[in-house]
């Protein structure tokens, strides 16, 4: 006896799946997630996101505050071309940078390869501690302290000097000494933060490497040369992306120091957009200079990343 198959039920036959209900417990984290990031996001958006675009759309405009903008197109960035200001103050800021730089990494990475040298646990803590320390406080309060150090007329410096007979230098007067001064003041207050980078960059390399190389012979300037900059090389490259960030926007230091002087001497370019917009009610020139630094800014990361591909070795 044969039994007849049943036919196949027909797709529309089928009953349809259930739909999976939705979760009230993650539908209700998913809010509290964007609860949470609201007033962050919120923030980036009102002082990050909006000042960028009205500057950006600024530049090409004329506005004093006072009347009505005036569209000028490119005449903004043409007069900021031919202004002798503004290319000395470009030009300021890359010796500052160059000089300064430099000089914070150097610092930073030799008191750091001491730091981690043999040394009592409570004397490392309190070297961190002390070198760290005048990163905290306020670029502006330390200007003035400085200013007061380096007077040529009643400053403690010149009065060191005077004990071993030299005569009294014009810190802040003279344009040869004054961005010394500038940049000496800088890299005192910011190597801290490059310090603590190397600190933590110089903890990671293992200890077997130096061991190792110590059985083969390599030590002291060979082992630096040939073990902890390779090794430490990823952190130099960020260590040195944030320091030029960082000393690209300088203007603290030299305002209050020297307030750009003598003559043209120390004027920085962030000095020139503060000058302009709130002193000249130039906005838009103001705002034509800001949009070419941040232009400078994201070429120089880009270069560095770019170079970075030859010298950064990662484990």
């Amino acid at each position: 006896m044969t039994t007849a198959t049943r036919p196949a039920p027909s797709p529309a036959a089928r009953p349809a799946a259930r739909a999976p209900r939705p979760d009230p417990g993650h539908r209700s984290a998913v809010v509290l997630r964007w609860v949470f990031l609201a007033p962050t996001m919120l923030g980036i958006g009102l002082f990050v996101i909006l000042p960028i675009l009205a500057s950006l759309v600024l530049a090409f405009f004329r506005w004093d505050i006072i009347t009505a903008p005036e569209f000028v197109g490119l005449r903004n960035f043409l007069d900021i071309a031919a202004d002798e200001t503004v290319r000395i103050s470009f030009l300021n800021t890359t010796v500052f940078v160059i000089v300064a730089v430099s000089a914070q990494l150097a610092v930073a990475m030799l008191l750091a390869v001491l730091v981690q040298s043999r040394m009592p646990s409570w004397l490392r803590v309190f070297l961190r501690s002390t070198f760290f320390f005048p990163l905290v406080l306020s670029a502006a309060s330390v200007s003035i302290l400085m200013r007061y150090l380096f007077n040529e007329s009643y400053g403690v410096i010149n009065w060191l000097l005077s004990l071993v007979s030299i005569p009294a230098v014009p810190w802040l007067t003279s344009p040869q000494w004054a961005m010394v001064v500038v940049i000496a003041v800088y890299v005192w207050q910011n190597f801290g933060f490059s310090f603590l980078l190397f600190i933590g960059g110089l903890a990671a390399i293992p200890r077997d490497v130096y061991e190792a190389s110590s059985i083969d012979g390599a030590t002291g300037w060979r082992q630096f040369r040939n073990i902890t900059l390779p090794l430490v090389s990823p952190t130099i490259l960020v260590a040195s992306v944030m320091a030029i960030i960082s000393a690209l926007q300088v203007f603290d230091q030299p305002y209050v120091l020297t307030r750009g002087g003598p003559g043209d001497a120390t004027r920085t370019v962030v000095m020139v957009i503060y000058e302009s917009a709130f002193r000249e009610l130039e906005f838009g020139r103001a705002s034509a200079i800001g949009l070419v630094l941040m232009v400078l800014i994201m070429l120089v990361t880009a270069a560095q990343f770019r170079l970075a591909k030859s010298f950064v070795f990662y484990q």
